[in-house]
């Protein structure tokens, strides 16, 4: 009987999230000793790793629940990186069979030395490390002055800090960002000091005014991993909490939040009312209201002859429709929020949306009834197959499948897909495809391929969903197929058509190599090697050497090869 793993972190689970290949480069880079173990506690293991940088990693969990983040970029594309991996067995291999161990670490070692020093020699070993890093001085300024300045001085210096913290060069690089959302949390924290006490006004009106300075910043930075949305509602949350403590004049905050929530690009005040409405109380919330219907009266009706929106036109249509939705759920009024979404009816996803509204509050005819209208309405465009398919749904439940198959093939036959061929197969049987087959077959018959997906794709997608390989391989070769087509043909139907599989796999092979690069050459050689089981050990060799002959240059594809 196996043994039970009493490692911090379990090794089959750190191999199952990593993968074969990342968890062998985390050993190694285990075993060369990149790792430095700066604290081990109870609910999470942090390290320093030595790679093209010094990376923070931090794991949390134990056994098979292993979380954590690292500062590397392979974190944020692939999610668990080498340097978790390396981590999880440093940590394992420092705590021994004692997993719950904890206090260990250069960290525990730098606070126990620390703790002998006297208050005098820690201060001057910290006012040391400031003068040489702006960012600490800033931060041990806001701290010192919180305790000690009067409320102009302090608001000065917390303006002066959120300044000196958002401010940004001509644009921030990706990898420059962490350090800037860092300097920026900070002075949020010192305004979050504030705003349960007796300076929360203070708190309240700098919260406000790091959040403009925040939403100006954003277009200079490279937000990839949405650090500015996570300081936005940090800050919103200090403005929340200030608000909770100082109570402003209701009607008045109401005016305040709807203009931001309505005017604002970035969302930070969105679903004010919700958020708010302790603060706001019923006089609050009443004026919200008020300021929303009166914008909405100005807003006209859209419909599918209204075309040409503006993206700011469309955006103040939602939010404005969100906060009447709000106020119009919490009286439990569903017919008013049923017309606020039949205020706009300017495309067929807008009529989706109020049907499916409509059934999901047990007014299915009513829903039925507006799906219908948005076919309809756009019956002269593209048809929308979220449209349709809703709609047949709901026609098959009210047994029209007369109605729901005719509507389905009106689709079909002006924008076929494969989704619909699934549909009309499940109601029709086989006579609906022989029926989609010969509609495809005229289509596609003798066509140049226009773009990278044709009607002969679409039908040779849907033989192989019927395995009709003998028909998908005829159609292959008299109509323009995309070589994505033919590789799923042949992928499907190896066993029973080797020949026509092994010649588009060559033809694969020889994009491959022409293309170069290890990578490219490494995936050619998987497929030489699986096109060996579709044909005899002379034809394979042959084949073989016929590409040793013509590539012969390529060195690194040579190796491969063997």
């Amino acid at each position: 009987m196996k043994a039970k793993d009493q490692s911090r972190f379990s090794i089959d689970a750190l191999r199952g999230l990593a993968g074969d290949k990342v968890f062998a480069r985390g050993e190694t880079y285990h075993r060369d000793g990149h790792v430095q173990i700066l604290t081990i506690e109870p609910k999470r293991v942090l390290a320093q790793v030595a790679g093209t940088e010094d990376y923070r990693t931090e794991l949390t969990g134990r056994g098979s629940n292993v979380g954590g983040h690292c500062s590397c970029p392979a974190f944020g594309d692939w999610g668990v990186c080498k340097h978790m991996v390396a981590v999880a067995l440093a940590a394992n291999a420092f705590l021994g069979p004692d997993a719950e161990a904890e206090g260990a670490g250069v960290l525990s070692r730098i606070r126990d030395h620390l703790k002998q020093k006297s208050v005098d020699a820690l201060a001057g070993m910290i006012m040391e490390l400031a003068e040489r890093d702006p960012a600490l001085l800033r931060r041990l300024d806001v701290a010192a002055a919180v305790v000690h300045a009067d409320d102009g001085t302090l608001r000065t210096r917390l303006r002066k800090a959120i300044d000196a913290a958002t401010r940004t060069p001509d644009y921030l690089e990706y990898g420059e960002v962490p350090a800037w959302t860092s300097n920026v949390a900070a002075s949020l924290d010192a305004i979050a000091d504030l705003a349960s006490g007796s300076r929360a006004g203070l708190a309240l009106e700098l919260a406000e005014y790091a959040i403009h300075r925040i939403e100006r910043a954003i277009d200079s930075i490279d937000d990839s991993e949405g650090g500015c949305s996570e300081l936005l509602d940090h800050a919103r949350d200090i403005h929340l909490a200030a608000a909770e403590s100082v109570r402003p004049d209701p009607v008045q905050l109401a005016r305040d939040l709807f203009a931001r929530e309505v005017d604002r690009d970035y969302g930070t005040f969105g679903d004010a009312a919700r958020f708010y409405a302790d603060v706001l109380g019923e006089p609050g919330l009443a004026e919200y209201n008020r300021l929303a219907m009166k914008a909405w009266e100005k807003l006209p009706k859209r419909s599918g002859k209204g075309r040409g929106h503006d993206d700011e036109f469309s955006a103040g249509y939602e939010r404005l429709e969100a906060i009447l939705d709000f106020f119009a759920e919490r009286a439990g009024d569903v017919d008013t929020r049923i017309a606020l979404r039949a205020h706009d009816l300017s495309s067929a996803w807008r009529y989706l949306q109020l049907a499916q509204f409509c059934q999901s509050h047990g007014r299915v005819d009513e829903a039925l009834r507006r799906a219908e209208e948005g076919l309809w309405m756009f019956e002269d465009q593209q048809p929308d197959e979220r449209l349709v398919s809703f709609t047949v749904e709901l026609l098959s439940k009210a047994g029209r499948k007369a109605d729901a198959e005719a509507l389905l093939w009106r689709a079909f036959e002006k924008a076929p897909s494969f989704e619909l061929y699934k549909q009309l197969r499940e109601l029709g049987g086989k006579a609906a495809l022989q029926r989609i087959i010969g509609i495809l077959e005229m289509r596609s018959a003798g066509k140049k391929r226009a773009g990278w997906y044709t009607t002969a794709d679409l039908l040779v997608s849907i033989l192989i969903e019927e395995n009709m390989f003998d028909a998908a391989w005829a159609i292959t070769r008299k109509d323009e197929v995309s070589f994505g087509g033919r590789i799923a043909l042949a992928d499907a139907s190896k066993t029973r058509h080797p020949r026509e599989a092994l010649e588009v796999y060559a033809e694969r092979v020889n994009q491959f190599v022409n293309t170069g690069g290890n990578h490219a050459y490494g995936e050619a050689a998987k497929l030489i090697a699986r096109m060996a089981t579709l044909q005899s050990e002379a034809e394979q060799a042959a084949y073989v050497a016929t590409l040793k002959e013509r590539h012969r240059q390529k060195r690194n594809f040579m190796k491969l090869l063997g």
